[in-house]
C-alpha cells in the first residue's frame, strides 16, 4: 500500500467515525493549491467543520498529531479561509483526527484547534 492509499484508508475511517457521530460529509480532498488540501469538510447542525486527518501504522515514531507542523497548520488555515470566503460561511471550526492502526485501531478527535 503506497502513502496515498494509506492516507485514503485513514480518511475513510475518519469519515465513518464522523458519520457515526452525527456529521454530514460535504466534501473530501478539496484542493486550494499544491500546498493546501482540506482532507474532509463536514457539517454538524449549522457548523462547518474542516478536518485534517493524520494516520499512522503505530505510535512507534510519534503520534499522528505530531505530524501537523506550523507550516501545515498555516496552509490549512489558508485553505479554510478561501473556502469560507467562496461560500459565505461564518460558523466553522478546524478539527484534527489522529488514527493509529496498530496494535489496535485508535481514533482520536481534537475539536476546534
Amino acid at each position: 500500500m503506497n502513502n496515498r492509499e494509506f492516507g485514503s484508508k485513514g480518511e475513510d475511517l475518519a469519515c465513518d467515525y464522523l458519520k457515526k457521530n452525527g456529521y454530514e460529509i460535504v466534501e473530501r480532498n478539496k484542493h486550494f493549491s499544491k500546498f493546501c488540501e482540506i482532507d474532509i469538510i463536514a457539517k454538524i447542525k449549522n457548523k462547518y467543520v474542516f478536518v485534517e486527518v493524520k494516520t499512522r501504522k503505530s505510535d512507534d515514531f510519534g503520534s499522528p498529531f505530531e505530524a501537523i507542523t506550523k507550516t501545515k497548520y498555516k496552509n490549512i488555515k489558508t485553505g479554510v479561509l478561501s473556502y469560507l470566503n467562496e461560500n459565505n460561511i461564518k460558523n466553522y471550526q478546524i478539527d484534527v483526527i489522529g488514527i493509529t492502526l496498530y496494535p489496535q485501531l485508535s481514533i482520536k478527535h481534537i475539536k476546534n484547534i
